[in-house]
Order: structure tokens, then C-alpha cells, then sequence
């Protein structure tokens, strides 16, 4: 019989070479962000508000655009801002000149990404911007450059050294990129006062797209709520339990209303000869914890979290319409 060996055990030994390489690159690419951070704490900031408020006003959409890592970046930041509310897509710098500039309109923002400044590919979108006065923001790491002569707005980013021990692959550069285009994203999304329900308008998929549905796409309702009315004895709770399945029942009162919670953990801790015979009355948990079935999901798993409890009673008006078990939110893969 074979065994198989782990990678890496921890010991006190020498911290391994690619480990320390590592190291390295996220101390250099922190050097970047928080040159990039002191920068906006002096003159980049006006110009970083400017260019805000140009595409807050903006009638159209953003068009990001750039070429190698820049263009890699700038899909990005295209993607960030259009799923934060800011409509925005991608144009391939290159691929612009071949009949996308189509999808470029006088109601657009041209954001640019380019390190240099120099890139020759840039040039057809530079004059198209010109030719029908679209306003354009360069991102870039020389205001003196081509790019940043014809720009509008020029976010010029620090000159920072590059992870790579050459200073040559694209790391540290790319990393500020992308985090100034982070930072305007933003700083559109809370101007606007962009709220959660309005991101899961955009965001219907995935894990991110169930935490945005609400109590009601999940709870459970109708006879699936195990319910059993004030003065039921405990032997008919019991049974509603083991029917339902869900380890608990809600008691109601005449109206309706919830009265209390019996549980799994309850049981146990009643646990007498008598128990069967006992009334609902005298063992439930009043008070049980409730949620309205508007919450979002997000804030039923904070509060399912916070309580340590596994099963929460939805009611309306004080009334019992719904349960949520965590069980059904590990199946839709929210918890």
C-alpha cells in the first residue's frame, strides 16, 4: 500500500523560496496601492472627483477600453461598474478600429487604459473621441504621453515598481489599475445611494444572486408548516414534528398568531415520564425568533448566525405564514 506524502508540513525551518517570492510580489503590489492611496490624498484626488462626477452625468454608458494586461484590467472595471448600476462595457482598443467604434456614441465616457501612454493601437480611438467630442478619462502613468495630452481627464497613477524582479511583467501596474477602477465603481454605486435589492437586479446567478432573494423564495408554507394550536398535547406535537420533518413545530394561538416554538432541543431538555402527556403550553420556547418574509436572505443567515438557532418562523402581521430551515438554505446554496 502506497501513502501519500502532504506538500508542505509546518515546521520551523526556513520559510520555502516561493514562499518568500510571494512574499515579495504582495509587499511590492501593496507599495503600489498605498502610493496610489497617498496619491488621492493629494491632487489626484480633485481630478479622481472630477472624473466621477463626468460619468455620473453622463447620458450614456462608459466604454473601457485598453490593450495587453491594460485591456485584462479594463473588461474588469467594464464589468464592476455595469453590475454596481453604472451601465458600462468593454471595446478592445485594437478591435475598435475595425468597426467598433460603432458602439461608441456622443452620449458616451471613454475610459482609457494604458501604463505608457504610448500605445499606437490607442490612436483611433483617441481621434474618434475628438472628432465627436466624446469626453475621455485616461488611466495611465503618464499625463505627458500622448494618451493623457488628449484626454479630458487624466488620472495619472503613481510610478511603481512592477513585482516582477525584471520590473518588466505587468503586476504591480495592473493592481493599481484595476483598483482605481474598484474605487470609482464605487464611489458611483454610494453617490447614487445604489441599494442591495437594486444589486440583485443584476446579479440573479450563482451563490451572490440566491443571498440577494428574499425569506419568501425560500420558506416553506401551506401544510408543509408543521402548526399545532395552544393546548395540544404533546404526544400530537410530537407527531406534526416527525411528519414535517423540519425538528420543530410552531404553536398558534386562536388567531393565528405564533405563540412559541417547540424543538428538537426542547424535547430533551423536558425529557419526563410524562412528557406525551404534557401540553404544548408548558414546553414550548415563547417568543420564538421571527422574520418577515420581505427580509433578504443575507440578513436571515446573519440572523440565523447570531441566534445559533437552525429554524426561523416567518410571520405577517403576527401571523404564522411561512418556515425556513437552514437545511433548505445549504440546498440552494445561500448558507
Amino acid at each position: 500500500m502506497s501513502s501519500s506524502k502532504p506538500l508542505m508540513t509546518p515546521s520551523s525551518g526556513p520559510t520555502p523560496d516561493s514562499v518568500e517570492s510571494a512574499l515579495r510580489t504582495l509587499e511590492t503590489e501593496s507599495g503600489g496601492i498605498n502610493a496610489l492611496a497617498a496619491a488621492l490624498r493629494g491632487p489626484l484626488g480633485a481630478t479622481f472627483a472630477k472624473a466621477v462626477d463626468l460619468i455620473r452625468n453622463a447620458k450614456g454608458r462608459v466604454i473601457v477600453t485598453g490593450l495587453g494586461k491594460s485591456g485584462h484590467m479594463a473588461r474588469k472595471i467594464a464589468a464592476t461598474l455595469a453590475s454596481t448600476g453604472t451601465p458600462a462595457f468593454f471595446v478592445h482598443t485594437a478591435e475598435a478600429a475595425h468597426g467598433d467604434l460603432g458602439m461608441i456614441t456622443a452620449d458616451d465616457v471613454i475610459m482609457a487604459l494604458s501604463w505608457s501612454g504610448e500605445q499606437p493601437e490607442m490612436k483611433t480611438l483617441v481621434n474618434y473621441s475628438a472628432r465627436f467630442a466624446i469626453p475621455m478619462i485616461a488611466v495611465t502613468s503618464n499625463a505627458a504621453s500622448s494618451l493623457g495630452q488628449a484626454a479630458d481627464i487624466v488620472i495619472e497613477l503613481p510610478k511603481a515598481r512592477e513585482a516582477c524582479p525584471h520590473n518588466l511583467a505587468p503586476t504591480t501596474s495592473t493592481m493599481m489599475q484595476v483598483a482605481i477602477g474598484d474605487a470609482i465603481a464605487i464611489a458611483l454605486l454610494e453617490g447614487r445611494g445604489f441599494t442591495a435589492l437594486e444589486f440583485a437586479h443584476f446579479h440573479p446567478g450563482g451563490k451572490l444572486g440566491a443571498m440577494l432573494k428574499f425569506v419568501r423564495d425560500y420558506m416553506r408554507t401551506g401544510a408543509e408548516i408543521p402548526l399545532k394550536p395552544l393546548g395540544t398535547k404533546m404526544s400530537d406535537a410530537v407527531m406534526e414534528m416527525s411528519a414535517k420533518g423540519l425538528g420543530c413545530v410552531c404553536i398558534v394561538d386562536d388567531a393565528g398568531g405564533i405563540a412559541g416554538i417547540i424543538t428538537d432541543g426542547d424535547l430533551r431538555r423536558h425529557m419526563r415520564p410524562d412528557l406525551l402527556t404534557a401540553s404544548v403550553d408548558d414546553i414550548m420556547t415563547r417568543q420564538p425568533k421571527t422574520v418577515p418574509p420581505s427580509m433578504l436572505a443575507t440578513e436571515m443567515i446573519e440572523v440565523l448566525n447570531t441566534s445559533k438557532i437552525t429554524t426561523l418562523v416567518v410571520t405577517e402581521a403576527d401571523k404564522v405564514v411561512g418556515i425556513v430551515h437552514l437545511h433548505d438554505l445549504l440546498r440552494a446554496g445561500v448558507a
